[in-house]
């Protein structure tokens, strides 16, 4: 009998930057983005070694400079694997704000901060987790 994939397993194979460009720009979606989709980005990210702080950072960046600002972050993580993923996402929800400016109540950069914010809370507490077993 084969194996049986983890729960971390099948959420790594979610699409991240589908769930960020229609979570960013409809509401019909944002539950997915802000549940399995920050999840799924925590435990990537997790599994990667980024820490909470890191991506934190990255967070205020959004909401200082702008999402278009962050993006353009030559190494926006500590390792170029955690950062070219971490690019890739960013520049999706930047195209997929550009395409929806206009519409009413888009604010892509808050929200995609804000998103930041949850998966860097989500990694944090499976560190915790760990630390405590």
């Amino acid at each position: 009998m084969p194996p049986t994939r983890t729960d971390d397993e099948l959420l790594a194979a979610t699409d991240i930057p589908v769930l960020l460009r229609y979570g960013l720009t409809q509401d019909a979606f944002r539950t997915a983005l802000f549940g399995d989709g920050a999840v799924a980005a925590a435990v990537t990210l997790d599994r990667l070694g980024v820490v909470p702080r890191s991506l934190h950072f990255v967070a205020e960046i959004v909401r200082s400079g702008g999402l278009a600002y962050a993006a353009e972050l030559s190494e926006p993580l500590p390792s170029p694997e955690a950062s070219a993923l971490l690019r890739d996402w960013l520049e999706t929800a930047v195209q997929a704000t550009q395409a929806a400016q206009g519409a009413p109540g888009q604010d892509g950069d808050a929200r995609t901060a804000r998103w930041l914010d949850t998966v860097t809370e989500l990694i944090g507490l499976r560190r915790d987790s760990r630390a405590r077993r």
